[in-house]
């Protein structure tokens, strides 16, 4: 018997006695997979971080100093780390764009109070408490208001005042700062809140921000860095286009040379009409876009925490549905602004993930990507569902690593050759065998059924041309996720005797 040894020589080339041994792992392979999530978003020159530098970041608090507090990165870390406690976060800071132009919004205060109470301001989803006594006047109320804002450095915005009039500023440039919501009473009067008597807030809506960062440069800065989930702030054609082609089949993260695989996550807020239009412009598997209207949370952080969500489930199991999982810090949009039930079915065709509100709580409805149709345009749902992907991306790591470890320095013969036992050789029946004992480990993780019809269809071979290559058809059935349960409920007025 001829044993292949890692280290050990072999025959007569080891003369001084007496006892050797080597060590291998390759009989005791268990694969436990890694997670980590890539967050790229702006920064403040406060921020002690170098733009474009990968940098780990996994607290809020760490993120405030990186990358300066208010800054649309530390408030994506905060939501992101809020829907996931454990997920390792990488970062990728971008400083502004130098020609980047700040969004800007107002709250105009008229009027004397007549009696004391409590101004509920919210910005980006974070109330802002000001207190009034009665008998103040509006310029009074406005430098309160501007004071309470500056005093919140966690706010993504600063204040000026002047003659009862506070602007609002985005902390940084771009356009993400136009989606920055401003309001009053959130919550309404059943939540305690409503502007004090006498008095009035007109608020004009945050605007004219504009230019953002070239993303081009935080995907060069990725490398050939792995990361499951990555989430980008910008649901911009640019910006979008460009993650498309950095994750593509072909050449991409998602193509055999690169095997780095991983799921992009954004979220844009609009109308129905206007997020199925926008839908309708891309076809993107490895993109999911989050659609949502008049919610004061603000996209980047609602991507954040849609992907946050994400990639705790996920990592955790990669064929279970992620609907009805609660996105923890996003502010449903008053009842009045959710969509029916027509357009969400309507969004979930054209490729925008969807949400819904129980008891003053989001959660996630279903997690669509962004494709909708194959290369000839025709309705195809193989990539619908983000968990899709994800199964597909775990079972390609799965088995890359079982034949790198079981296999890494065989000799390759065809079937039939009579080889001694130890011997580092396989045949492709050899393979075949291996591929279908992965197989029943990835079913008994429910990640995939029917064992007998993935038998039936494998095939492994040796290339016809290329000696030392084999070639395998993998035809794994992918477990789905329970959607839709239908029922019809024939009732009877009574049932004869």
């Amino acid at each position: 018997m001829a044993v292949s040894f890692p280290n050990i020589p072999s025959g007569g080339a080891l003369r001084v006695p007496l006892f050797y041994a080597d060590v291998s792992n390759a009989a005791a392979f268990t694969y436990q997979p890694g997670y980590r999530a890539l967050l790229i978003g702006q920064m403040l020159a406060a921020g002690t971080a170098d733009a474009l530098a990968m940098v780990s970041c996994n607290s809020a608090d760490q993120a405030r100093t990186l990358f300066g507090q208010g800054s649309q990165l530390a408030r994506m870390v905060k939501a992101f780390r809020d829907n996931d406690a454990l997920t390792e976060i990488m970062c990728i800071a971008l400083d502004d764009d130098g020609s980047g132009a700040d969004a800007e919004g107002t709250v105009t205060v008229s009027g004397t109070t007549t009696a004391a109470g409590t101004i509920a301001l919210y910005i980006g989803g974070q109330l802002v408490s000001v207190g009034v006594a009665s008998g103040v006047a509006a310029a009074a109320v406005a430098t309160a208001i501007g004071a309470a804002v500056n005093a919140n450095a966690e706010l993504p915005v600063t204040a000026t005042v002047l003659a009862g009039e506070v602007t609002l500023t985005a902390k940084n440039a771009g356009t993400l700062g136009n989606g920055i919501d401003v309001r009053t009473n959130y919550r309404g009067s059943i939540g305690g809140e409503a502007t004090p008597a006498g008095i009035a807030l007109a608020i004009v809506a945050m605007a004219s921000g504009a230019t953002d960062p070239d993303i081009a440069d935080a995907i060069t800065a990725m490398g050939d860095s792995k990361f499951n989930y990555i989430v980008q702030p910008y649901a911009l054609a640019t910006e979008l286009t460009a993650f498309q082609t950095e994750m593509n089949d072909a050449t991409g993260r998602w193509s055999y040379a690169r095997q780095l695989y991983g799921h992009v996550f954004t979220a844009k807020s609009a109308a129905a009409g206007t997020l199925l239009t926008f839908g309708g412009t891309r076809n993107d598997q490895h993109g999911l876009c989050f659609g949502y209207y008049d919610s004061p949370t603000p996209t980047y952080e609602a991507a954040a925490m849609f992907g946050g969500r994400a990639s705790r489930s996920l990592s955790d199991d990669p064929a279970r549905p992620l609907q009805t999982l609660e996105l923890i810090g996003f502010l449903p949009p008053p009842e009045t602004s959710w969509f029916t039930l027509a357009e969400r079915n309507a969004l979930l065709f054209a490729g925008i993930a969807t949400s819904y509100y129980v008891a003053g709580r989001a959660r996630i409805e279903r997690a669509v990507t962004m494709y909708r149709v194959n290369e000839w345009g025709q309705v195809d749902p193989s990539y619908l569902d983000v968990e899709t992907l994800a199964t597909l991306a775990y079972i390609l790591d799965f088995l890359k690593s079982r034949i790198t470890q079981k296999f890494p320095r065989h000799k390759l013969a065809n079937d039939g050759t009579r080889f001694g036992a130890g011997q580092a050789i396989v045949t492709p029946s050899v393979v075949r065998g291996e591929l279908i004992a992965a197989y029943s480990e990835l079913e008994s993780l429910a990640l995939v059924e029917n064992v007998e019809a993935f038998k039936a269809n494998l095939i492994v071979e040796r290339d016809a041309t290329d000696p030392s290559r084999v070639n395998v058809l993998y035809p794994p059935d992918l477990v789905n996720g329970l959607r839709v349960f239908a029922l019809l409920a024939e009732f009877r007025l009574e049932y004869a005797a």
